[in-house]
């Protein structure tokens, strides 16, 4: 098999791993703010058993580690949200929400980046609106808060990924994952006492979430990354996005599947959900002449969405 074949089935592969992350949440009873604390927690102690992240580690000036730092508390308040919303609706309504990642950073982009604002993408964001606004009327009422809470995890997802995007270079990947995944951990740590809870702040998972844990932290963190490094040398940045772009879809298809979730929803919410992927597949077609090679940014936080901006 030709290098760049076997690079793309190992992208799509990733996706549907990534895929799987929104289904995990779901089925994880943990509150989302342990959840996500676990989940940070394994991967940070995972990857600080690899040689080349210490060594990048104590190669990294202060000052760097410090603005990689603060894009951890960034990554750690998108996953929060994220699971949050799967929580309060279900894992198909969070993997829409996340699609509009690619809408906010359409306009977060070049204000961070301080690249002129190309009008095309205001078409773009306009073209969403009628597309959130039929995913909101297909689905019941009690879920809308969970689509609130979903959106705002998306900001958070263009916000890091566009400050990522600005400081890709300076780091290695690895190294940078183990720092803004560490603090998160951290942050997440100082922030639980904060927020209204029952009982201990973090307690051990049971058998049941203890494996799913392991199966979302390694499975479907750690492994496709792995995988994802290896395929980007063989791929464009526009080609791999246009297949990680698949991640919601693959994320709605596994929920009817794995939990019947259609039978939650109405068919205003699946349209809506077609009108938003299809202005999220425009968005890389305005830039594909600028694009050059794919470089990952960082694994496992906005899954794919954060891979290749």
């Amino acid at each position: 098999m030709q290098p760049a074949n076997k690079a793309r089935l190992q992208i799509h592969f990733c996706v549907v791993l990534w895929g799987f992350t929104a289904i995990l949440g779901k089925l994880i009873t943990l509150p989302a703010l342990q959840l996500v604390w676990w989940r940070m927690l394994l991967v940070t102690a995972a990857l600080l058993l690899v040689p080349q992240v210490r060594r990048g580690l104590r190669a990294m000036p202060a000052r760097l580690l410090w603005a990689y730092a603060g894009i951890g508390v960034l990554v750690s308040l998108h996953w929060l949200t994220f699971y949050a919303a799967i929580k309060l609706s279900n894992a198909s309504v969070g993997a829409t929400c996340i699609a509009l990642g690619p809408v906010f950073l359409a306009f977060i982009e070049p204000w961070l980046t301080r690249r002129k604002f190309d009008p095309r993408e205001l078409l773009i964001g306009a073209a969403v609106v009628p597309g959130v606004v039929m995913v909101v009327g297909g689905v019941p009422v009690d879920m809308r808060l969970g689509i609130a809470v979903g959106t705002l995890s998306a900001l958070f997802v263009a916000l890091f990924g566009s400050l990522n995007k600005r400081m890709v270079e300076h780091g290695d990947p690895l190294t940078v994952t183990f720092i803004e995944l560490g603090t998160g951990t951290v942050f997440l740590t100082l922030l639980a006492p904060l927020l209204p809870h029952r009982g201990a702040l973090f307690v051990l998972p049971g058998l049941h979430d203890g494996l799913l844990l392991l199966a979302l932290s390694f499975g479907c963190t750690l492994l496709p990354f792995s995988l994802a490094l290896a395929a980007l040398r063989h791929l464009s940045a526009f080609g791999t996005q246009m297949v990680t772009n698949l991640e919601p879809v693959y994320a709605i298809v596994l929920a009817i599947v794995l939990l019947g979730e259609q039978r939650q929803l109405e068919h205003w919410f699946y349209l809506g959900v077609a009108v938003i992927l299809a202005a999220v597949f425009v968005h890389p077609l305005l830039h594909r002449k600028s694009r050059g090679t794919g470089q990952p940014e960082l694994m496992g936080t906005a899954e794919s969405h954060a891979m290749v901006e």
